[in-house]
């Protein structure tokens, strides 16, 4: 993706390059594989994000459609059929699930927030190799659980999905062409960083 391309962020403050390139497509190429050595090095990353005690409550379940495809089916039955319509091309379905047994002393909440961060260092080290991630919410959590044999404890909270982005026109949904093709856009800092006080603008 170069800094002509419409997904790429117009910050109102200097970040990151990295930042400026993350986007969630819908549409991946389903040509172009992961290699294993990659997918080791997106998990390498969630790996060292901070986490509450060091707890580190956080577990991953990747199926590959190419290298495990029935796997990869059972993952992707658990999608609402909207994210089914495009996710089936992904080369890599993530289940997230968070261990919500903590030790005394860290609320669940804590262990949500932790994942969120995982999966956050594991997103930019993808956009670094070229790759993309999008994450869905839109997921049966009881059928999730079931194909990916999460334990009790664990709640599956997310599902990603990992490769490099592709043509927006593959897509079937017309929306989803459409959103696709529209730039980022965010809400300013002035509107939720406060200073001092809620409600004092951070100038």
């Amino acid at each position: 993706m170069t800094k002509s391309h419409p997904k790429t962020a117009r910050p109102d403050h200097e970040i990151l390059d990295v930042i400026q390139r993350r986007w969630s497509p819908r549409a991946f190429d389903s040509d172009r594989d992961v290699a294993r050595e990659d997918l080791l090095r997106l998990f390498e990353a969630a790996r060292w994000a901070p986490s509450a005690g060091n707890e580190q409550p956080w577990r991953f379940v990747a199926s590959s459609r190419r290298h495990s495809p029935e796997a990869f089916a059972a993952l992707l039955s658990s999608l609402l059929p909207k994210n089914r319509a495009w996710a089936d091309v992904a080369p890599v379905l993530v289940l997230v699930a968070v261990n919500e047994a903590r030790e005394p002393g860290y609320s669940p909440s804590a262990a949500w927030y932790d994942a969120g961060q995982a999966v956050a260092f594991l997103t930019l080290q993808a956009t670094s190799m070229g790759l993309s991630v999008r994450q869905m919410e839109g997921f049966d959590t009881a059928r999730a659980r079931e194909v990916c044999a999460v334990p009790v404890t664990y709640a599956p909270a997310v599902v990603m999905a990992i490769g490099y982005a592709g043509d927006p026109s593959a897509l079937s949904i017309e929306k989803h062409r459409d959103a696709e093709r529209q730039p980022r856009s965010r809400r300013p800092v002035g509107e939720f960083v406060f200073e001092d006080a809620w409600g004092r603008t951070l100038r």
